[in-house]
């Protein structure tokens, strides 16, 4: 029996990373926000590997906080252990990673929800979303809540019709053993949108008492730790050890005569696995040439003995797991306190989308995280910001955020979804992005900073040290540019002592800083008129000096790709009607609906050819438009 509750601007289903995101957008934003959760303990969950960031993946939480969002400054708060990936190559890719305490990220997400103004945290299922002349306008929960809204952000991460596959053994569960969701994709294909199935996995976790670590490499963290959000300063903190230890021939045996027994390679799993994230059966039975395959040993928290395996997700039989790890060197004897499990789950096809992520025919229902195709804590939780701001946005007759490729690495990963759909869990990766040298973890608040302020969600406190920051780091880098040094005997013994070519004459510190064995650090034995400045200012200052000529490179192919992404699409056209494009081109950009020509020419079967004759159409459109 249904009864008329609350009536809210937004509302969003789902409470783990991506609705955490929306939610707080939205209701930072100043609207009555109200999230739901099947159930409070899965607020913010890590259902798999309790861990924030790494390669790209650091990128996309640095952006989130630029914008304003909480997942970096939880993900520091519940540090365990922090490392910056990638140090050996160049800064387009140093991703920052931490190990996460999974109970204390939980709790003190959910701690800032609960304190958030405007945001109401409820337990509820919900299983159905009302549509009345294509607009949502309210959704109601199990037990028959009818809760009024504006907007409705769907981000229901696998619990959408979810099912544990365990071997022979299947059955309908979401993540841990919770509840699924099973009313909710009924309903939503009624109002039109159509579901498919994905699949993930995770690993066993085990009783760390019973692992023998004398047998494994030890992995520590930095010394110095990085934070996450820009509004924290380095911290000391005592770090958790992480451990490394490799399979062999004889875990790879056991793999290959258990093979028929999993659902896997049986067909049992009808769902789509992610590529980058592969099973360890899929690993032994794709790169069967490999020797072995690496194993890291990682904390689940501070006050748990639970230890995650990562790199050894399974949906085999409990017995033959406990076969495979105890054939790995320091697992021989370790006790199994959650078995692996594979899991499937209902997601959309992410090209319905608008790149605000919301859906193009049902106004006011925006998707977010996992539900999109997409996989990992950090996606979802980019997706979930842009979505609660754009929902905020819209009910505010504002203009929406959409961040273009050249904008962000959040930019690409929404563009790539709703323009290029995936067929498989979508996984960031920093070779997605064309022009990651200006996409750098390092800068992220200075691409997005003042479009957080702008939106609201950053403080004007917070801005104004941005801005300082800003001002600080265009200084240095006019003084080092002015700075004339000279050949004197002091300069020419620091050259040698750093391995570096002496002078034959004067020369501008910028330019010493360029040489490649030359640091912004050591300048200082020679630098003079060097100011104390903190440590995230320097490293911008060097990464700008030193590579400036290709950073040049990448902004005037910046400027060429703008130049398409300003040529809007008006949402009217009938490109069946276009002549001159091909067949394929049609249906697809009828399909898509692309906003901008740049979106147009990036869809797999528009080819280059038809890009020219949609540039000339756009002018005759704009010509006619003009003319009356």
């Amino acid at each position: 029996m249904k009864y008329e509750a609350e009536e809210y601007d937004v509302a969003v289903i789902g409470a783990g990373h991506a609705g955490c995101e929306a939610a707080l957008a939205c209701a930072r934003m100043g609207l009555k926000t109200v999230i739901f959760s099947i159930s409070l303990e899965c607020i913010a969950n890590m259902p798999c590997n309790p861990n924030i960031g790494g390669t790209s993946k650091g990128h996309l939480v640095r952006e989130i906080d630029a914008l304003g969002g909480e997942i970096g400054k939880n993900a520091d708060r519940s540090m365990l252990q922090s490392r910056m990936l990638n140090t050996s190559k160049g800064p387009a890719v140093y991703s920052l990673r931490v190990q996460s305490d999974r109970k204390k990220y939980h709790q003190d997400m959910k701690h800032v929800l609960e304190l958030e103004n405007n945001l109401d945290v409820k337990q509820a299922q919900i299983v159905d979303i009302e549509v009345i002349d294509d607009k949502v306008t309210a959704v109601v929960t199990q037990i028959g809540a009818t809760y009024k809204t504006k907007a409705v952000i769907l981000a229901t991460g696998t619990y959408l019709m979810g099912r544990i596959y365990i071997g022979d053994v299947n059955y309908e569960s979401g993540p841990d053993g919770v509840f699924p969701a099973k009313q909710l994709s009924d309903n939503l294909k009624r109002i039109g949108v159509e579901l498919r199935r994905f699949k993930t996995g995770t690993p066993a976790r085990v009783n760390k008492r019973s692992i023998d670590f004398s047998k494994m490499e030890e992995q520590f963290g930095d010394d110095e730790i990085i934070p996450f959000s820009f509004e924290n300063k380095s911290y000391e903190k005592e770090q958790e050890k992480c451990y490394l230890t490799y399979t062999n021939e004889k875990t790879h045996q056991i793999i290959k005569d258990n093979i028929h027994r999993s659902p896997l390679y049986s067909g049992v799993i009808k769902g789509i696995g992610p590529r980058y994230c592969p099973s360890i059966e899929d690993k032994v039975m794709r790169f069967a040439d490999k020797e072995r395959h690496q194993i890291f040993i990682e904390p689940m928290g501070e006050n748990t003995e639970e230890m995650y395996i990562q790199g050894m997700s399974s949906s085999l039989p409990e017995e033959v797991q406990i076969k495979i790890y105890h054939s790995i060197s320091g697992l021989e004897h370790c006790e199994i306190m959650r078995p692996a499990y594979a899991i499937e789950y209902d997601c959309i096809d992410s090209t319905v989308l608008y790149p605000t992520l919301e859906h193009k025919k049902i106004p006011g229902l925006y998707f977010a995280g996992q539900i999109n195709g997409s996989s990992g804590y950090e996606e979802a939780a980019a997706q979930g910001i842009i979505a609660g701001i754009n929902a905020a946005l819209k009910i505010k007759g504002r203009e929406p955020l959409i961040l273009d490729r050249s904008e962000a690495y959040i930019g690409v990963l929404v563009d790539d979804l709703v323009t290029k759909g995936t067929n498989e869990p979508y996984r960031m990766m920093t070779s997605r992005a064309e022009y990651r040298l200006l996409l750098r973890q390092d800068n992220a608040d200075i691409r997005l900073t003042e479009k957080g302020h702008e939106i609201g969600l950053i403080s004007d406190e917070r801005y104004n040290q941005f801005i300082n920051k800003k001002n600080n780091i265009e200084k240095e880098i006019l003084r080092l540019k002015a700075y004339n040094v000279k050949p004197s005997e002091k300069v020419q013994e620091f050259l040698k002592k750093y391995n570096s070519s002496i002078l034959d004459s004067g020369i501008k510190m910028s330019e010493l800083l360029k040489r490649t064995e030359i640091n912004y650090k050591i300048l200082g034995e020679i630098d003079e008129n060097r100011l104390e400045l903190p440590r995230d200012v320097c490293e911008e200052v060097e990464i700008e000096i030193k590579y400036e000529g290709y950073i040049k490179i990448q902004k005037d192919q910046v400027d060429k790709f703008k130049h398409l992404e300003k040529k809007l699409m008006p949402k009217d056209i009938d490109y069946t009607k276009i002549k001159g494009i091909s067949l394929e081109a049609r249906q697809k950009l009828n399909n898509l609906k692309p906003v901008s020509l740049g979106q147009a020419s990036r869809i797999s079967g528009v080819s280059p050819s038809d890009i020219a004759v949609l540039l000339i159409y756009l002018e005759q459109y704009k010509g006619k438009k003009n003319n009356g």
